[in-house]
């Protein structure tokens, strides 16, 4: 697992004093960052994981293509060392609040959109080793679960079984000291892409007919969702089935749960889950469950452009995958989730996962 620093707030009055450094020596005033795009991450085949390699980029002052990043860089990593200081926690959303703001004698904005300071606490977090969490930052809590699992949350004991129709909310902030596993006696945890399939399954107790854990994402999972799933499967021994619609969008969703995504790499052993298993939807499905065809959506050119990109990843190249890449290419159709309703509005439960689980039908 990625060794995080512990005390971030060292590092950022380093990473301050290195740049106050070069002032004073009149240098051009320079911030080391590690390069988080596809040409620097690979796929790490012993671990399944998809990680950063060790290339590094320069973000300088006396750049003109860098000025901004690079001012941005230092408003980020200040405003961290302020929230530190204070023992406060904020969001993600207020901390592009407090950085924006017009530079005095222009009509310039230093930030003019949270997706600006958003990669800037990612790329600190990378440079620093380690969390936004640890920066005192959260992001909005988005995904649920449901089934036999307590846990003390900061303190309070949240209990699972017994919250209703809404299940818990996973917040951003999943650490050990934040989020401790109190008790757990499921057999399994299903991550489900959709939230009104997730609401299905709920609703007709799925987690308690099956002695399972129920989770959405409520599509891409966010980093909370993601963390959780890792940390239930590491610590508590749980294999992980991943249910999602039956194309494109569905099958990445599971790829990055299971082996983290490029943007993250540096991340890949806290957010991925290699030995992740895919329950479906698959288009090979419509026959096999007898689905109607007129349920299907035909694929459109997008569809066709990322199913054959697919096939060319390297964790796709299982044979089970390439299989059911090429036959959704041939039947020209995928499906969602909520196509199995028309078999019934309980078929999901009380037909397709059951039959799936039993006879381990899994993709891997």
């Amino acid at each position: 697992m990625m060794s995080v620093t512990e005390n971030p707030n060292k590092r950022l009055k380093e990473l301050a004093d290195g740049v106050a450094e070069q002032i004073k020596k009149k240098k051009n005033p320079d911030v080391k960052l590690p390069i988080r795009t596809l040409s620097n991450t690979y796929f790490d085949e012993k671990s399944g994981l998809v990680r950063l390699g060790d290339k590094v980029s320069h973000r300088t002052y006396l750049n003109i293509a860098h000025t901004r990043k690079f001012m941005q860089t230092l408003m980020v990593a200040s405003e961290c060392k302020k929230i530190i200081d204070q023992n406060v926690t904020t969001s993600i959303r207020d901390l592009y609040y407090a950085l924006k703001r017009t530079i005095p004698g222009t009509n310039e904005n230093t930030v003019e959109d949270q997706s600006e300071s958003d990669p800037i606490i990612e790329d600190l977090e990378a440079a620093l080793d380690t969390l936004r969490e640890r920066l005192h930052l959260q992001a909005d809590r988005k995904g649920y679960i449901a089934g036999p699992l307590v846990v003390n949350d900061s303190g309070d004991k949240i209990d699972a079984t017994k919250m209703g129709s809404s299940g818990w909310a996973i917040p951003s902030n999943v650490e050990p000291e934040m989020i401790k596993f109190e008790k757990c006696t499921a057999d399994y945890v299903l991550v489900i892409e959709k939230d009104a399939v997730w609401q299905r399954l709920n609703q007709d107790k799925f987690w308690r007919d099956h002695n399972c854990l129920i989770l959405t994402g409520k599509g891409q999972p966010a980093r909370g969702c993601r963390r959780i799933i890792n940390r239930l499967h590491n610590e508590m021994k749980l294999p992980v089935y991943v249910l999602t619609d039956a194309d494109a969008w569905g099958y990445y969703i599971y790829s990055v749960i299971k082996q983290g995504s490029i943007n993250l790499s540096f991340l890949s052993d806290r957010l991925g889950t290699p030995e992740a298993k895919f329950i479906g939807l698959t288009t090979q499905d419509v026959d096999k469950y007898d689905i109607p065809k007129n349920v299907t959506i035909k694929l459109n050119k997008g569809d066709i452009r990322r199913a054959n990109e697919m096939m060319k990843y390297v964790w796709f190249k299982p044979k089970e995958w390439q299989h059911e890449l090429r036959h959704m290419l041939k039947v020209n159709h995928k499906l969602e989730l909520e196509a199995l309703s028309s078999k019934g509005i309980k078929f999901i439960t009380e037909k397709y996962l059951p039959r799936k689980i039993e006879e381990k039908d899994f993709l891997p």
